[in-house]
């Protein structure tokens, strides 16, 4: 459980004037403070090889930065009152030692109890000279407690996921490491084992004796845009399904931990993730998007193919969609499809499960029904809430059925929801590591995917605004089962 009020600490960010800081982390902490979840006495210090900025000029920079993203007539004021920077340079030993200087000087001033944050908003190929600085100079451990949060991706394979836990382990414990995936600080994913555990109802049917197959998409609506560099080296596989849509997945199968406690409920998330049949290259299907087959608007060229992207090579094999089809060898789920697909450039931005119970095994009314089965739909993005699709007879002369539908979204019957990283900073505050991947949980995600990672791709070209290449259909076809929901 989340402790109520977090205590003061020292927030330091690496990466302090990046795009992560001014747009989600800097953000999410101001809500904090304006919602009063934040203790009044905890001051933030960003770090950069900037050496543009002091203390006044970055106050004011980063008050701009909130201006652009929340509301508030006292940006400037906490800004100056909260905020600080410390240029870290070239990052050598003795840059490193400033820092620590500069974070006894900021805890004594302002009468800190010593618990410190450290947060990495870096590229990956940065963490590892920062994790050994913050060793050399004995940051990894303080007056009160030290904690230190990674940004995915957590390595690019298993290999090099292994290095960095071991390089993690050799400055940090694993009770100080926080290895963040923000999709796990929705509102409805958090809520997936509540709605299990408090409803008994759909409890005792989440099995392979009432489910028929499970689909999770998380669809994109938009291309790369600038992030060519990162893409090219990465792909949909790496990008989305080994960590955002595997953790979905083991939080939609797992079995209920005896406790909520953090260690119980990842422990049942890696039991998952090691029951989870080898995955052949056929029950896979990669894509990539070329342009928009739809005629454009006046004015309005239809955007250009992923090959066409700036920074993207004219032959490039890189995949921009993925769909993948694959079971769970456990008592709970033996013989249930879970199918999952990932992409850019598809008709809209969401995230969602869709359960599909079974049908009836013999109905009287087989001809009146629609095709649509029983389905129970989770939407995490952008709407978050769920929705239970079942069939009534329509009203006159006969017995027609028509699919409808119970519906419950979030925004409707609560205030507004907190943003992901602010549910998610809370907890790292509050010293809670449910909603955080744990190192061999991140070993047996890349342990599942790595001979797909092995295997040379064969990439069908899809349309943007589509929702994939029609293999994707026919990997579903072969099981008799189609794509549901996305409405």
């Amino acid at each position: 459980m989340r402790a109520p009020t977090p205590q003061p600490s020292l927030f330091i960010v690496f990466g302090g004037t990046g795009d992560l800081m001014r747009e989600k982390l800097l953000p999410a902490l101001h809500r904090l403070h304006r919602t009063g979840q934040l203790h009044p006495g905890t001051r933030i210090l960003a770090t950069a090889r900037s050496r543009d900025f002091n203390d006044a000029s970055y106050q004011a920079e980063a008050a701009a930065w909130l201006g652009r993203a929340v509301s508030g007539d006292d940006l400037g004021a906490w800004c100056r009152a909260s905020l600080f920077f410390q240029s870290i340079g070239n990052g050598q030993e003795a840059d490193f030692r400033s820092l620590a200087k500069r974070i006894v000087s900021l805890e004594k001033e302002h009468a800190l109890p010593g618990n410190r944050v450290f947060y990495l908003a870096l590229p990956p190929q940065a963490f590892p000279d920062t994790i050994q600085g913050l060793g050399a100079a004995q940051l990894n451990h303080g007056p009160g407690w030290t904690r230190l949060v990674v940004e995915k991706p957590f390595g690019r394979d298993l290999a090099s996921a292994r290095d960095l836990n071991q390089l993690v382990h050799r400055e940090f414990q694993e009770s100080q490491v926080y290895r963040i995936d923000h999709y796990l600080g929705k509102e409805t994913v958090q809520n997936l084992l509540a709605f299990r555990v408090a409803n008994p109802i759909f409890e005792a049917l989440w099995n392979r004796d009432r489910i028929d197959n499970v689909q999770l998409t998380v669809a994109e609506s938009a291309g790369i845009g600038s992030r060519a560099g990162y893409y090219e080296q990465a792909g949909a596989l790496r990008d989305m399904v080994q960590n955002h849509l595997t953790q979905l997945l083991t939080l939609v199968t797992m079995e209920l931990p005896g406790s909520f406690d953090a260690d119980a409920i990842r422990d049942e998330k890696v039991k998952v993730l090691r029951s989870i049949s080898p995955i052949e290259p056929a029950q896979v299907i990669y894509g990539q998007y070329g342009r928009d087959s739809r005629l454009p608007a006046e004015n309005a060229p239809p955007g250009p193919s992923y090959r066409e992207e700036k920074g993207v090579a004219k032959d490039s094999r890189t995949e921009t969609y993925a769909a993948l089809h694959l079971e769970i060898a456990n008592w709970r789920w033996h013989g249930v499809p879970f199918y999952l697909r990932t992409g850019k450039h598809l008709p809209q931005r969401l995230t969602q499960v869709v359960v599909n119970f079974r049908r009836a095994p013999l109905s009287l009314l087989q001809q009146a029904a629609s095709r649509r089965t029983n389905a129970l739909v989770i939407s995490i993005q952008p709407n978050e809430g769920f929705d239970l699709l079942f069939d009534v007879k329509a009203p006159g002369q006969g017995m027609t059925l028509q699919p409808q539908r119970l519906h419950f979204r979030y925004a409707e019957a609560f205030s507004e929801l907190a943003e992901a990283y602010e549910t998610l900073l809370l907890d790292i505050l509050a010293g809670d590591q449910t909603l955080f991947v744990r190192a061999d949980e991140v070993e047996a995600s890349w342990t599942l995917y790595a001979p797909l990672l092995a295997a040379p791709p064969r990439i069908h070209p899809y349309p943007s605004n589509t929702w994939g290449p029609p293999a994707a259909d026919v990997l579903l076809a072969r099981q008799h089962h189609e794509w549901g929901a996305c409405e």
